[in-house]
């Protein structure tokens, strides 16, 4: 399958970069470019990508409020916000705003290439090295609302178990290990909470694991072997 992506920057250098990158991936195809975030919107519903990579202060509109609008949209494509530093405060709010991970602009060809697969698929939360300290500093912040918590009372004692070990960022093998499950069991259960909690994808759940008090920050655990 063939995973269509959209570039959004306000430095034409960085989108002809990340163009040239992607380009020479057999499954990745560069449908659009935009120079910042009102355009983005539009490309958006104009050319149906399935990932958007996402500027955060550009012109016009920025990639805060572009993401919240592109997200807010039936059949949104995932967005990871592409960011200058490590612990931007820009990238709270876009969590927030319903951006499925972020990347350092530094990060390394290959490991942009695999995050854009692993965002498209759905499958796990971006994890480059700060992705845990920047998860922790986010939960710190003021939360702007509280969850339904009708919605939280339908998940059974299995699927909290397997939330709680989403939001510290494992893996569905790793939770399988942890748990004596097989993973495709684990799946199972990650697809039907997120079902539940009418979420898009496990950011969501870590997000809302947080606000909710399912996982306090401080209580975060590495994986063996990370």
């Amino acid at each position: 399958m063939t995973i269509r992506v959209l570039v959004v920057d306000d430095d034409t250098l960085i989108r002809t970069g990340l163009r040239l990158i992607l380009d020479m991936q057999p499954d990745l195809d560069v449908v659009g470019e935009a120079g910042d975030g009102a355009a983005a919107v539009t490309q958006v519903r104009v050319l149906h990508p399935d990932v958007v990579l996402m500027d955060v202060q550009m012109p016009r509109m920025d990639g805060l409020q572009a993401t919240a609008e592109i997200t807010g949209e039936a059949g949104a494509p995932r967005v990871i916000i592409l960011t200058t530093f490590e612990l931007d405060e820009y990238v709270f709010q876009a969590l927030r705003s319903g951006a499925s991970g972020f990347l350092l602009k530094r990060t390394p060809a290959e490991e942009l290439v695999a995050a854009i697969r692993t965002v498209a698929g759905g499958e796990a939360l971006l994890a480059p090295s700060v992705t845990r300290r920047l998860i922790e500093a986010f939960a710190a912040q003021p939360v702007p609302h509280h969850p339904d918590q009708a919605l939280l009372g339908e998940l059974t004692a299995r699927e909290l178990e397997i939330w709680r070990h989403i939001a510290r960022g494992l893996s569905n093998a790793e939770i399988a290990e942890a748990l004596f499950l097989s993973t495709l069991t684990v799946k199972t259960h990650v697809t039907n909470l997120l079902t539940k909690l009418r979420l898009r994808d496990r950011t969501q759940a870590v997000v809302l694991a947080y606000e909710s008090g399912l996982v306090t920050p401080g209580a975060l655990e590495t994986p063996s072997g990370s």
